[in-house]
């Protein structure tokens, strides 16, 4: 009996746990957006209508198993995902002390040095109109890797209402699957020289310039985003400086071995549009960018597109010169403008006639991008190309299928190749050899065997081992006894701040089915309380 009375009360005492837990639900009133993604990390941001300790639940093909948490509450959240995997697909959703959003997918960056980048960028959208959510819904559907922002995300002043009804709520569809990172444009700069876009954003950092101005490596390209309000002499000297981002710019350039690099910001180095070029930013960052090898400029600002010819300083390159690409990409949603001027011997193409993004591929030496319209149409498509050397072989690993056993040991050797075209050599340790990526062996004496495996191809080749264990044979091990297949290399952790999604022992009972059963046991005690 006494142990009936324990449970039952224990069980009412979960109950009223959980009830307490449902009372304090919250419900988003941003919703979750991406941020300072990276290989191995992701940051999921988001606001709620009540203070609470949220969890962000997550995991690869589909599970959200892993769970993270705040560890404090609040209406203002920003939870960091660790332990990633590059490159990997991952779902997540959000539980707001119970009240849970749609399941949400988005990708790591890839591992540096990866050939291949696909993004999407766009300026001079922020306007909470139906133009600007055309552009953001057909940008999403490209699926890209990351979108690049160029400013003026928040008309008229980007103030914290205009922040959250022109940038997140028209975007969120896009922000919540897709890395965010932008930079502030004129607009942004009206309200406290863009704090309120600083404080909503969640951005990769620089020593001198915090978050106005920084850099990041996707894959193989190098991205410099700059604050050209600062150059421009918008920013108060407490702020932000054009001496210490130019010298900052300088050094980032140059330790950059990335063999693409891409440069965005809001104000145009060159353009025939409404604001024109902006020749104190062409005069103060355009030496860099040609002597530390920038392939592309992105910029915004005029509501326009426009394409510049290669240029170098002042003029359009010649013969054998490699010159700098300009774009203006301000036609994300604000009203489109008329050119200042007739067009121009440097500029290639321009139109301000329809509202639209461009499409950027990036893979081995081509550039690939093009001026897409939310219904679809190529407006403009160009390429960039380069030399890049040979990309050399990646690591690849050895599955083992009989690791360990009596003798005779019978084993299966499988190399997991990165790519086509590499050829495999096998030493088995005990004098044999082998080729072929998979073959079979058999050790006939015990010992500790170090299998090695060389791929090739052409000069370049890559080594891994594997360990193999034979004992001698016994009664109670019949030989060729073997195990599941045994990979080299350890599975990596995924997991950051995390634990069991089912930990906690109340979660796992659904509240109403205790309902009937705690209001019975709450009943007989009150009444043995009366006898």
């Amino acid at each position: 009996m006494r142990f009936l009375k324990v449970s039952a009360l224990g069980a009412l005492a979960c109950l009223l746990t959980l009830s307490a837990g449902s009372a304090q639900a919250a419900s988003l009133t941003r919703a979750p957006y991406l941020q300072r993604v990276g290989q191995d990390t992701a940051l999921i941001a988001f606001r709620l209508d009540e203070s609470c300790t949220p969890e962000v639940h997550y995991g690869i093909q589909g599970a959200v198993d892993q769970v993270a948490r705040t560890g404090q509450g609040g209406r203002i959240h920003a939870i960091e995902l660790k332990g990633l995997k590059p490159g990997t697909e991952y779902t997540y959703e959000v539980d707001a002390c119970g009240t849970r959003i749609p399941r949400k997918h988005f990708r790591t960056a890839p591992v540096e040095g990866t050939r291949h980048v696909h993004f999407v960028t766009v300026g001079d959208f922020g306007t909470g109109g139906t133009r600007e959510k055309n552009v953001a819904a057909s940008m999403r559907a490209q699926q890209p890797e990351l979108f690049i922002a160029l400013g003026d995300n928040a008309y008229e002043a980007g103030t914290e209402d205009e922040i959250q009804n022109n940038l997140f709520k028209p975007l969120a569809d896009l922000i919540s699957e897709v890395p965010f990172f932008p930079v502030a444009g004129n607009h942004e700069y009206v309200t406290n020289q863009a704090q309120p876009y600083l404080d909503n954003l969640y951005l990769p950092t620089s020593p001198s310039g915090g978050e106005r101005y920084y850099s990041f490596d996707w894959g193989f390209v190098h991205f410099v985003a700059l604050d050209s309000n600062c150059a421009v002499g918008l920013a108060s000297n407490d702020r932000c400086t054009l001496a210490a981002q130019r010298a900052w710019l300088e050094q980032d350039l140059a330790q950059s071995r990335a063999p693409w690099k891409i440069v965005y910001m809001h104000h145009p180095p060159w353009s025939s549009g409404d604001h024109g070029s902006q020749l104190t930013v062409r005069r103060e960052f355009g030496p860099l960018f040609e002597q530390y090898g920038v392939d592309l400029v992105l910029t915004g600002h005029d509501h326009n597109y426009e394409r510049s010819k290669p240029m170098i300083g002042d003029r359009v390159a010649t013969g054998s010169e490699k010159g700098i690409t300009y774009l203006v990409v301000g036609g994300g949603g604000a009203n489109l403008r008329e050119f200042s001027t007739e067009k121009q011997d440097w500029s290639v193409l321009r139109n301000n006639t329809v509202h639209g993004f461009l499409d950027v591929d990036v893979k081995e030496g081509t550039l690939s991008a093009k001026l897409m319209t939310p219904e679809g149409s190529v407006v403009d498509s160009f390429t960039l190309t380069k030399q890049l050397p040979p990309e050399p072989p990646k690591a690849f690993t050895v599955v083992v299928e009989g690791q360990r056993g009596t003798a005779p040991l019978h084993t299966l050797f499988r190399a997991e190749l990165p790519s086509s075209g590499l050829s495999v050599r096998w030493d088995f340790g005990d004098g044999s050899a082998g080729q072929g990526s998979e073959v079979k062996h058999i050790y006939s004496k015990p010992g500790q065997y170090t299998v090695t495996a060389t791929a090739s191809r052409g000069s370049t080749s890559l080594t891994s081992t594997a360990e193999v264990t034979v004992s001698a044979s016994s009664g109670s091990s019949p030989p060729g006894n073997t195990q599941p297949p045994v990979s080299s290399t350890p599975p990596e952790s995924s997991s950051g701040v995390s634990g069991d999604a089912n930990s906690s022992g109340c979660s796992s009972v659904a509240a109403g089915a205790l309902l009937p059963f705690g209001a019975l046991v709450l009943t007989g005690f009150l009444r043995r309380r009366r006898r």
